[in-house]
């Protein structure tokens, strides 16, 4: 079961971090996603296990690519991702989603 079309109300601009480049770090091309978006200030581990702050969780459909370190624009704000989950239940009926955390 899939993330369920009518909750995707927002619309996020992502741009992939590909690795550092001489002049800083380098992002692929732009894409589009339908999402959801949750504006909440929580504490979380980024992907070295230390603790950070996170003001928005984005929800995206299964398979969207949005690795750490990319830039994510969201309802006018451009936040970087601290890391992101693939939320996938196996089978079970529950919504297979990809859970972005952003600062």
């Amino acid at each position: 079961m899939m993330l369920p079309e009518w909750l995707l109300r927002h619309t996020a601009i992502i741009e992939p971090f590909e690795g550092d480049g001489a002049y800083g770090a380098v992002y692929g091309p732009e894409v589009t996603e339908r999402c959801l978006v949750d504006d909440e200030r929580r504490m979380v581990r980024d992907a070295q296990g230390a603790e950070t702050v996170s003001d928005t969780t984005i929800f995206f459909r299964p398979g969207t690519r949005c690795p750490e370190g990319s830039r994510v624009t969201v309802n006018g704000r451009v936040t970087t991702v601290i890391t992101s989950f693939n939320r996938d239940a196996g089978g079970l009926p529950t919504p297979d989603h990809v859970e972005v955390v952003c600062r």
